[in-house]
């Protein structure tokens, strides 16, 4: 099994930006890239998103210092995120 350096973050309050978010969980470790996935049309946010850390190590700190953590209002859901095989849609 591969390991992984990013992590999905759920349960994400509409309210929590980019910016908070690496700003919370930089205290685990290196960040290469945060990311809240948003609606297309209303650009609202989705209620999760992904962090990228520089190492495995931070990932997994993440992992334990913020899964069903309080954060603006909302329980976070933090684990390792699942690499999808194919990117969805119809041909």
């Amino acid at each position: 099994m591969s390991t992984s350096n990013k992590v999905y973050v759920g349960n994400l309050s509409w309210r929590t930006t980019d910016d908070t978010l690496r700003a919370a969980f930089e205290r685990s470790g290196a960040i290469t890239d945060v990311a809240i996935m948003r609606d297309r049309d209303t650009n609202r946010s989705r209620g999760f998103g992904f962090v990228t850390f520089s190492d495995q190590a931070g990932a997994e700190k993440a992992i334990a210092q913020f899964n069903d953590v309080e954060f603006d209002g909302r329980v976070l859901q933090v684990n390792l995120a699942v690499q999808r095989s194919g990117h969805g849609g119809s041909n």
